[in-house]
């Protein structure tokens, strides 16, 4: 009989599985999951809206000192949103040597 999901322990995951614990994902370099490229930001046009960091799924889009926000490649997957959710039409995707 399987047991209810409340009992299932984080020890028993499959074994090679990364995430052996509640919240240690942020350990992991998921950025290098990505295959589409990521986002490079033109800083002359963004307005500092923030709606690149409030739609990133993965909240990759960190702020900087100046304002602006920048993709942190380290756990960017490369989605796009950023740069479709953007007013501006700051941010663009790039390919991986960029």
């Amino acid at each position: 009989m399987a047991k209810p999901m409340e009992e299932i322990l984080w020890t028993e995951l499959e074994p090679g599985c990364v995430v052996t614990e509640p919240g240690n994902s942020r350990s992991y370099r998921t950025g290098d999951w990505r295959t589409s490229g990521h986002p490079k930001v033109d800083t002359e046009k963004c307005i500092k809206c923030a709606q690149c960091f409030i739609f990133c799924p993965d909240a990759a889009m960190e702020r900087t000192e100046e304002g602006f926000f920048q993709p942190n490649l380290f756990f960017c997957k490369g989605c796009g949103i950023c740069a479709h959710e953007c007013p501006a039409k700051c941010i663009e995707m790039v390919g991986e040597e960029e």
